[in-house]
């Protein structure tokens, strides 16, 4: 009769172990699991800043690129100008 009642106290103990132990892995998986969780929002957040400073960047590159492709447009739409009114006077002088 003692040996089945030390058998079954010792089952429980080695039970009662277990149970501990597979709570305390649940314990740290969780734990890991909310580490991971806020590295990648934080990781998403700095993300998202990156974008916005690169998408101002190209926007303000891109004004400044057609700001000055109007003014060579300009520029050469002028030369144009002086080259046609030069051309005319010297077709109307042949005229003459």
């Amino acid at each position: 009769m003692k040996s089945k009642l030390a058998t079954i106290l010792a089952a429980a103990i080695l039970s009662s172990a277990t149970v501990v132990f597979s709570q305390d892995v649940a314990h740290d998986t969780d734990k890991a699991a909310k580490d991971v969780g806020h590295g990648t929002k934080v990781a998403a957040k700095d993300t998202a800043k990156g974008t916005e400073k690169a998408a101002d960047k190209t926007g303000h590159a891109t004004k400044t690129v057609a700001k000055k492709t109007g003014h060579a447009v300009k520029t050469a739409a002028k030369d144009t100008g002086k080259g046609v009114e030069k051309a005319a006077d010297k077709t109307g002088d042949a005229v003459k």
